[in-house]
C-alpha cells in the first residue's frame, strides 16, 4: 500500500514493484517528462506562461486536461494498489487499505476541482472584464505590436474612474477621476487628481464634441454653478443628451472623459479602468483589507448637505489596517473634513498606493477565487485581451517603482470649479513628466547658499512621503 500511495508522487513506481515493468518504465518516463517539462516552461517561459493564463481558449484546454491528468492518476494509483495488494491479506487489512486509497483518490480528485474551479473564474475574469477585439471604442489605440505594445507606447495613460450610483441619483456618477502615468519602461508612475466640479472641460479640435461645445462643456447663459455640467455628471449626461456626437461605443461615458480629460491635461489616455465604488469594498475585502496611515478623523456617512452626521469616524494612527468598508470610507469620507474635495483626492492616492502594495503574487493567489469574483461584478476597463500579458509584466514594473502625484496647483489654477485653467494645468503635467535638466555652469565666485527650488521646479511627491503618518491637529 505504502508504494501504491508512493506511486502518487512518481506513478509507475507501482508497476514496477508488481513486476510490470514495460508499463512501469513507460508511465514512470511520461510523468518525468511532464514534471520535467513543467519545469523548464514555468523557469525559462515565464511570459509564454502569463500569456497562457490570460487566453480563454487555452484557459479552457487547461481545465480539459486537468481532468483528464486527474482520471489517470487515480486510475494508476488504483490499478497498483491492486496489483501490490497481498492475496491473502485478512478483511481489516484490505479495508484498511481501501479507506487509504480512497482518501488518497479524494485528495486527488479536491485538487483538480479547485484547480479547475480557479482556471474557470480567470477565463470568466478575462471574458467578462476584458474586452474582445469584437468591442466598440472611439478612444482605445489600435497596437500592431501585441507581444511588446510598449516599443510603440513609451508612456501609458491609463483614465481611472470611480463610479457611484448611489441612492437618489439618477445614473452613474464618476466622484472619483484619476490619471495613471506610467513610464513604461521603469514602472515610475504619476498620478493626477482630477476636481469633480470642474466646469467647461474641454473636448479636442475636430471632434463633433468640440463643434458643440468649443468653449467647454457648460451653458454660457447659464448660472455660475451648473451641477449639470460638472465633471462628475458628464459620463452619464453627454451619452444620454449628445450620445449622437460620440458614435458607437461600449461605454460611451468612459469615452467621452478620455476624450475631455486628455485634453485638459494634455495627455493621449489610452485605456480606462472603471470600478464601481458600491462595490469597491468587496475587492479590497478579498485582497485581506489594506494599510494606510490615517492623519485626521475621517467620517465614514454623513452628509453635509443635510447636515446629517457621520455613523462613526476612522480615528487617526499610523499603519491603520482597514477591511473593505473602512477602505472606501477612507477614499470617499468628506463630512467636516477642511478642503473636502482636495483631501479626499489625497486619500485617494493613498489608497491607490495601498492596493498596489497589498497585491502581491502570493496574496493574489491565495485569495483568487474572491478577487476574480469581486473583479468581475466590478471593474469595466476597454483594456483587450491581446495584451494583458504585458499589462501583467507592466504591473509588476509599477509595483517595484515610485509612485508619485503631480499637484495641479488649486490656488492657482482652480481657485474655484467654475473656469479652471487647463493651459496651465498642461503646462505643469508636461514639465512634471518630461523634466528639462539643466546644464550647470561653472561659477568664479565662491559658492553661495543653496536655495529651496520654487514650487514651480520641484519633482513631483513621492506618494511614500505624502501618504505618511503625520498627524493634523484639530
Amino acid at each position: 500500500m505504502v508504494v501504491a500511495v508512493l506511486g502518487v508522487l512518481l506513478p509507475g513506481v507501482g508497476y514496477l514493484a508488481a513486476g510490470r515493468r514495460r508499463l512501469g518504465a513507460v508511465v514512470l518516463l511520461v510523468s518525468l517528462g511532464l514534471y520535467g517539462g513543467a519545469a523548464v516552461v514555468v523557469l525559462t517561459r515565464r511570459d509564454q506562461v502569463v500569456a497562457w493564463a490570460l487566453q480563454p481558449d487555452v484557459l479552457l484546454a487547461m481545465v480539459v486536461g486537468l481532468g483528464v491528468i486527474a482520471l489517470l492518476w487515480v486510475t494508476v494509483l488504483v490499478t497498483s494498489y491492486k496489483m501490490l495488494r497481498p492475496l491473502h491479506a485478512g478483511p481489516g487489512a484490505r479495508l484498511a487499505g481501501s479507506v487509504v486509497i480512497g482518501l488518497v483518490c479524494f485528495g486527488l480528485a479536491s485538487s483538480t476541482a479547485l484547480g479547475a474551479q480557479t482556471l474557470m473564474a480567470q477565463r470568466d475574469l478575462v471574458e467578462k472584464v476584458f474586452s474582445g477585439e469584437g468591442s466598440k471604442s472611439q478612444t482605445r489605440p489600435k497596437i500592431k505590436n501585441t507581444k511588446d505594445p510598449w516599443a510603440e507606447v513609451p508612456r501609458l495613460n491609463v483614465l481611472l474612474l470611480g463610479a457611484d450610483d448611489g441612492e437618489g441619483r439618477q445614473g452613474t456618477r464618476t466622484d472619483s477621476i484619476m490619471v495613471a502615468s506610467i513610464d513604461t519602461r521603469t514602472g515610475q508612475t504619476s498620478l493626477i487628481s482630477l476636481t469633480r466640479n470642474w466646469m467647461r472641460m474641454p473636448f479636442p479640435e475636430g471632434t463633433a464634441l468640440h463643434r458643440r461645445f468649443p468653449t467647454g462643456y457648460w451653458d454660457p447663459d447659464g448660472p455660475k454653478e451648473q451641477p449639470n455640467f460638472y465633471l462628475d455628471a458628464m459620463y452619464r449626461i453627454i451619452p444620454a443628451e449628445y450620445g449622437e456626437l460620440i458614435g458607437p461605443s461600449d461605454n460611451p461615458g468612459a469615452d467621452v472623459l478620455k476624450m475631455s480629460v486628455g485634453e485638459a491635461l494634455g495627455l493621449k489616455l489610452h485605456y480606462y479602468v472603471q470600478v464601481n465604488l458600491a462595490g469597491f469594498a468587496q475587492l479590497v475585502q478579498a485582497l485581506g483589507g489594506i494599510t494606510v496611515n490615517i492623519n485626521y478623523r475621517v467620517p465614514v456617512g454623513g452628509n453635509d448637505d443635510k447636515k446629517i452626521p457621520p455613523n462613526r469616524w476612522l480615528e487617526p494612527g499610523p499603519n491603520r489596517h482597514l477591511n473593505g468598508a473602512d477602505a472606501l470610507w477612507f477614499a470617499r469620507g468628506r463630512y467636516a473634513v477642511k478642503g473636502a474635495d482636495i483631501a479626499r483626492q489625497a486619500r485617494q492616492r493613498c489608497t491607490v498606493k495601498a492596493i498596489v502594495e497589498r497585491a502581491t503574487p502570493q496574496n493574489v493567489l491565495a485569495n483568487y477565487l474572491d478577487i476574480a469574483k469581486a473583479g468581475e461584478q466590478l471593474i469595466r476597463t476597454d483594456i483587450p485581451q491581446s495584451i494583458l500579458g504585458a499589462f501583467v509584466t507592466l504591473g509588476q514594473r509599477v509595483k517595484n517603482g515610485k509612485i508619485t502625484n503631480i499637484d495641479l496647483d488649486k490656488q492657482k489654477n482652480f481657485p474655484n470649479g467654475r473656469n479652471p485653467d487647463y493651459a496651465a494645468m498642461r503646462k505643469l503635467v508636461q514639465r512634471h513628466l518630461n523634466p528639462v535638466k539643466a546644464t550647470p555652469t561653472p561659477r568664479k565666485t565662491a559658492p553661495t547658499t543653496p536655495r529651496k527650488p520654487s514650487k514651480a521646479t520641484t519633482a513631483a511627491p513621492d506618494l511614500a512621503e505624502a501618504c505618511a503618518y503625520n498627524p493634523v491637529e484639530g
